[in-house]
């Protein structure tokens, strides 16, 4: 399977990515202020590409539920030098995690290739027309409501058709812009109008959204869900993480998003060795 971002080319075929989250905020629900400075950002960044990131998600917003939105120009203060200075090392590709066109616009002109857009393109209607006219990757995400709404009673009739019927509007809405589908992954948005129940029941069965064609990522880490099956703290869910983790690889993911990179990369790794295992 292809996935294109400007220049590149992924053939994610007979292998999985590793994406490294890294907030620039005051507010993340796990890693808010740790990278709130540009010295510490960097070398947080840097060090999550030594090991093994092939992705760096830089976001100048919290999306944690409850959430308050805050100005483009306030991200961009955030986020573009961090962007600026990881991308010219060249050792793993930048992606900007952001609904803002305009944000979005700075971080592609600062060496950012992949726009991570948990809206799905519905929250700044120029954000399409940008996306085609840099040739950027999109990460389409599943969402319903704002992160500051989205957990409020989160319900479903069907689970698994309601959200892919999503990506199939999704996939429509972006081709109508011009986007073509290899420059699209897809993310179902765990802790993104979910319960916990369904989480789980997403992890066990991304094979279900396999039929879309569409490199699938997964971000489960250190979220909440995690907390209510084990009763651990955020700072104390690293072993969570990487059963979710191994669990997703097992279910068909392509695209690990996470805070750990070096140890969630690993169980990964071991994941997807049973998952391409063949019979004997």
């Amino acid at each position: 399977m292809i996935w294109k971002a400007r220049r590149f080319c992924f053939d994610i075929t007979d292998r999985f990515l590793t994406m490294g989250i890294l907030n620039v905020t005051p507010d993340s629900f796990f890693d808010g202020g740790k990278y709130f400075d540009l010295q510490a950002a960097v070398e947080h960044g840097q060090q999550m590409m030594e090991d093994g990131a092939d992705i760096i998600d830089v976001g100048g917003e919290s999306t944690r539920p409850g959430s308050e939105s805050i100005t483009p120009d306030e991200q961009i203060r955030r986020i573009a030098p961090v962007i600026d200075k990881l991308a010219s090392l060249g050792k793993a590709l930048i992606s900007v995690d952001t609904t803002s066109a305009e944000v979005a616009k700075s971080a592609l002109e600062n060496g950012a290739v992949i726009v991570n857009d948990i809206s799905c393109l519905s929250f700044d209607s120029g954000m399409g027309d940008l996306i085609v006219d840099k040739g950027a990757g999109l990460i389409a995400m599943h969402i319903k409501g704002t992160p500051k709404t989205m957990q409020k009673n989160p319900t479903y009739q069907d689970l698994f058709a309601e959200i892919a019927l999503y990506f199939t509007n999704a996939i429509q809405n972006a081709s109508s812009h011009g986007i073509m589908p290899e420059s699209i992954a897809i993310d179902p948005g765990i802790g993104f109008a979910k319960t916990s129940t369904h989480n789980l029941a997403i992890l066990k069965r991304l094979d279900k959204f396999k039929v879309l064609g569409r490199p699938i990522l997964i971000g489960p880490s250190r979220k909440s869900f995690i907390g209510a099956c084990t009763g651990a703290a955020v700072e104390d869910r690293l072993s969570g993480t990487a059963a979710a983790i191994a669990a997703a690889i097992l279910a068909g993911a392509d695209i690990i998003r996470v805070h750990d990179v070096k140890a969630m990369r690993q169980a990964a790794q071991v994941a997807f060795a049973i998952r391409e295992t063949k019979d004997s």
